[in-house]
């Protein structure tokens, strides 16, 4: 059977994910943002001192349309350009601003035409590779080895009407904050640590950073993919 075991971690119990409803400035707009790993859930469901829940549903992926974005065919500016689309990023400068025009002019990908996205997760330190990225300060080929560091985890998203009539609620676990924020922390200090590390490391001479692309690189050019 061609169905999915998915977790969403929240403050709450979600047994009927409602379509339409959350955040439109999420990382691919507006959907219902789960993960396959329990621990994942688990650590994205809790605050500082407070307990959460990870959901589990099962999710039939018959005849829904999935945007897998780890895909050989897409790279990491089809991501990012994404993220220029929903989320709000400083953009510090006028190469930025044309920057942003650029990415969506040439690498923005039908999203509506799917049903279910699969993909990175922009969190904080995620977040901050890709704003450095449009900020000129570092390479594309950086941010693509940034996006693979700490070990942040990918998520799964349901965008569709049908995708959200396709999800089954199974239960919940309780995750506790004692035990899992620390976890999350620890995750989240890892990756901006080995981003800065990387940031610091030597460039080479054939790396392309925003500047570069603008000039006319498209999505099928070897250097990026």
């Amino acid at each position: 059977m061609n169905k999915k075991i998915i977790y969403h971690g929240s403050v709450s119990i979600i047994k009927c994910p409602i379509y339409g409803k959350g955040k439109a400035y999420n990382d691919y707009g507006l959907g219902f943002y789960c993960t396959e790993s329990l621990d994942l859930a688990k650590e994205w469901a809790v605050e500082e001192n407070r307990n959460g829940y990870a959901n589990k549903y099962s999710l039939d992926m018959t005849n829904l349309k999935l945007l897998d974005l780890s895909q050989k065919k897409f790279n990491v500016l089809h991501w990012i350009t994404i993220l220029l689309q929903n989320r709000v990023f400083t953009l510090k400068s006028d190469i930025a601003k044309i920057g942003k025009e650029y990415l969506i002019a040439h690498f923005a990908l039908p999203i509506k035409d799917y049903d279910v996205i699969k993909g990175y997760r922009a969190d904080d330190a995620y977040f901050a590779y890709a704003e450095s990225f449009l900020n000129n300060t570092i390479s594309v080929q950086r941010l693509s080895e940034a996006l693979r560091l700490g070990n942040l985890g990918e998520q799964i998203v349901l965008i569709s009407k049908q995708a959200f009539l396709q999800i089954n609620f199974l239960g919940y676990e309780i995750s506790n904050s004692n035990i899992y924020y620390p976890l999350r922390k620890a995750r989240n200090d890892k990756a901006r640590m080995e981003f800065l590390l990387n940031r610091k490391g030597k460039s080479s001479i054939d790396d392309l950073y925003l500047n570069d692309i603008i000039r006319g690189v498209k999505p099928n050019d070897p250097r990026i993919q």
